[in-house]
């Protein structure tokens, strides 16, 4: 793979303030890291505060400074003074991404190798289990203050019905709070337990360990998160301590809800069709050096109609608007966080990270799905489902995912979407700024990235201590490699192989080549070098690198206790707690 960093320079979609690109010798970039390097642990002020910011169900092209048509000027600004990797990777669902990110080890390893069903093996609890820390217990051991906004996804849920979800009882809809961010490292938490709700007035809001209800007729849950942030870093910026600050939206994971005047605004952007934005961002892509030119656009997802033949296009363009004001409230949000930062003087020493938690999402969602409600608080029932075009996504009323179509364009030049193993739904976008170490403002990494590179980042810039042992439990090794030396203007060893699993759907990265497989089929095999878009599936042709490969991929199965969908057994069911007792 390519190796080498390019430059691009961004064009912001709505502002006209662009960081300047100029070239970085070695020998600064070799200061900045030896400079790095020399910072005691002891001298805290010195280490950076530490932004770590995570959106949801986001593609890989959804983000102006990675081709998209969608105004991001603040992600973009914040990539014209950073560094973006073209090559970093998550896993392919919600709970995995978010167990790998805060432990730095393969999701089966913390306990989440599906989702948050108890499957009763060590794999597949459902929770964090006692054999991981999180980043907020490392880095609260060394010192720093740990807060988190948003969506947390590490829990077990006990649903009655849709009782909890319509707000029609007060029965705790949790197992236990022993799992809870506050329970696992975390000084201060305002979000949401559960891993979708609505963006009005959400299910499972809680505030510390307490829950509570949204608290205005204005409320907007992208905004409160973002209000949330720039409170917490105006009481702890400047302090005598750093700050890690964890900031996990839920935008844009369905349902698309938006104020209706920002949908307005990219309704007409849209009635141009997924054909045509589709065939724009790739070519954007090629333009600002994010793909590789040799990567060809894969085609259309076979379930999808070209656009000149669909009916009803407002209604279609409508959802992908409502998910692009949904990525404009997230990226107003960054916005306003790196303003408190400017405000408070602490953006040169703070690491600011973007990413996204796996590919974008194909699903289209049902009434029945246990986690969608039927009424809203005030009882009025919720329309659920992409059927009817009569009804239009946005309000608190609808639940509407934007399907298949439109996440074939977010995933652009790539195919397949969350869940799957393919690039589409492994590849995120990936932001580092710090002004104080990145040597080359504005440049694109294409060296290779994975979720559990972020423990060892901050471990390392941190001045941590990764534990062996924590509460007594035996604590494994992380299994990513630190970021800096990229970060710094150099590159690291080869960071393959690379692991995957969910669902049965698997693969492994070497080198060049990736070996994946979409449950139940075969493995398919793949030079990412010229054909990452994995539209030539080489297996028959390299058996023995198949047979290579797939042995890799079985090692580390049996080491991380991966066990086929077939194979697992049956989820226990979940209790709810008893309030003021024990299991509370």
């Amino acid at each position: 793979m390519n190796n080498q960093m390019s430059r691009c320079e961004i064009e912001p979609m709505e502002t006209p303030w662009v960081l300047p690109c100029w070239p970085i010798g070695w020998l600064m970039a070799l200061a900045a890291w030896l400079i790095l390097l020399a910072i005691p642990v002891a001298a805290a002020p010195l280490r950076p505060n530490i932004v770590l910011i995570l959106a949801d169900d986001m593609g890989f092209s959804d983000l102006g400074c990675y081709g998209s048509e969608i105004a991001t000027p603040n992600l973009d600004q914040l990539a014209a003074g950073g560094l973006r990797l073209n090559q970093f990777y998550n896993t392919p669902r919600c709970c995995p991404s978010r167990a790998a990110l805060l432990t730095g080890l393969y999701p089966q390893e913390a306990g989440i190798g599906g989702m948050m069903e108890d499957r009763g093996l060590p794999g597949y609890h459902g929770e964090l289990n006692d054999h991981c820390v999180t980043l907020a217990e490392v880095l609260h051991s060394a010192g720093y203050h740990t807060l988190m906004v948003g969506k947390w996804h590490l829990s077990h849920m006990y649903f009655d019905g849709k009782k909890q979800l319509n707000f029609e009882s007060d029965e705790p809809f949790w197992e236990n709070k022993h799992d809870w961010p506050l329970q696992r490292g975390f000084e201060e938490y305002y979000g949401t337990i559960h891993g979708v709700s609505s963006y009005f007035d959400p299910f499972s809001l809680v505030e510390d360990n307490t829950p509570v209800h949204a608290n205005s007729p204005n409320f907007y849950y992208t905004d409160a998160l973002s209000d949330h942030a720039v409170n917490f870093i105006k009481k702890y910026a400047g302090g005598s301590a750093p700050f890690f600050l964890y900031v996990a939206y839920t935008a844009p994971h369905w349902p698309m809800q938006a104020p209706a005047a920002d949908i307005a605004k990219y309704r007409p952007v849209y009635e141009a069709g997924w054909d045509v934005i589709r065939s724009n961002r790739y070519q954007r892509e090629i333009q600002l050096g994010i793909i590789n030119p040799v990567w060809a656009l894969s085609p259309r997802d076979p379930r999808v109609q070209p656009w000149a033949q669909v009916p009803n296009h407002e209604w279609q363009a409508n959802r992908m608007a409502t998910f692009a004001a949904m990525v404009s409230h997230l990226d107003q949000g960054v916005g306003r966080i790196m303003g408190a930062l400017r405000a408070a003087g602490a953006t040169t020493n703070t690491l600011v990270i973007f990413l996204s938690d796996n590919g974008a999402c194909d699903e289209v969602i049902y009434p029945q799905y246990y986690d969608v409600p039927s009424a809203t608080r005030d009882g009025r029932t919720i329309k659920v489902g992409n059927s009817d075009p009569a009804v239009f996504a946005g309000p608190v009323d609808v639940w509407q995912s934007y399907g298949v179509p439109w996440a074939n364009v977010s995933d652009t030049p790539f195919r397949l979407y969350k869940h799957y193993t393919h690039e589409g739904g492994i590849s995120t976008p990936f932001i580092a700024s710090w002004p104080a170490v990145i040597a080359h403002p504005g440049g694109i990494a294409g060296q290779i990235g994975h979720i559990t590179d972020v423990m060892p980042t901050l471990v390392e810039v941190a001045g941590a201590e990764y534990p062996k042992i924590f509460k007594a439990q035996t604590i494994p090794p992380m299994e990513g490699e630190s970021l800096l030396p990229i970060l710094a203007g150099g590159e690291r060893p080869e960071r393959t192989p690379l692991f995957w699993e969910h669902e049965g759907n698997r693969a492994v990265h070497a080198g060049d080549w990736k070996l994946v497989s979409r449950y139940p089929g075969p493995w398919e095999l793949y030079n990412l070098a010229t054909d990452r878009s994995e539209l030539t599936n080489l297996a028959g042709q390299y058996p023995a690198r198949v047979g290579e490969l797939s042995a890799l991929y079985e090692q580390w199965a049996k080491r991380c206790g991966v066990v086929p969908p077939d194979q697992l057994p049956p989820a226990k069911a979940i209790k709810p707690a008893l309030v003021g007792g024990t299991a509370d």
